[in-house]
């Protein structure tokens, strides 16, 4: 996933839409929740990350979230991505945590992922539940409006963890660093263009 910056304009004519975020947003709500609730959840999913154990993983996702097993799922020893078709412009819409790349391999740590799951799931819910909210963040990527973006987002993740939050690939990555922690970690609901 590169940095793309600016205004986001998809290959096909179509304008990025808040379908595909509400979409992606109501399928991981009962992911987060569970990550936020149950310690014993979250080691499991921490542990299968580390062994790269995408069986595990998604065996795991299913017990929570049914529909957002059914997507493609990826992982890289230091984070997962779940991504959703957004067929209106030929694209993924992919959501997940990771710590940045090149920074330590096969580590994920559950107090860090619990606290980051009970962070973002105010925003999801919102932006599941709220077809005005989802147009609204959904316009400010598209023109680029970082400012925007991140007073739409902080609004509903106060925590001083939350130490950016950017437009990056048509859509947001939110950079977390936490006390607990000697890595930063990054949530992202970003596009890949097919």
């Amino acid at each position: 996933m590169g940095t793309g910056r600016g205004k986001c304009r998809p290959r096909r004519k179509r304008r990025l839409g808040p379908v595909p975020l509400r979409s992606a947003a109501a399928a991981m709500v009962p992911f987060y929740r569970a990550v936020a609730s149950s310690e014993r959840y979250a080691r499991r999913w921490s542990g299968a990350i580390v062994r790269a154990d995408l069986k595990r993983l998604e065996k795991l996702l299913k017990l929570v979230s049914p529909l957002a097993a059914k997507q493609g799922l990826g992982t890289n020893g230091i984070g997962y991505f779940i991504s959703f078709p957004a067929d209106e412009f030929d694209a993924l819409l992919t959501n997940g945590t990771t710590i940045p790349p090149g920074t330590v391999r096969f580590t994920f740590q559950t107090r860090v992922h619990r606290s980051i799951a009970r962070a973002v799931l105010p925003f999801y819910r919102k932006l599941a539940a709220s077809r005005s909210y989802a147009a609204a963040l959904a316009k400010a990527i598209r023109l680029g409006d970082n400012r925007e973006v991140a007073g739409l987002v902080r609004s509903l993740i106060p925590t001083p963890a939350l130490k950016s939050v950017a437009i990056e690939d048509c859509g947001i990555a939110m950079l977390f660093q936490y006390s607990s922690s000697r890595y930063p970690y990054r949530n992202l609901l970003v596009y890949e263009m097919l």
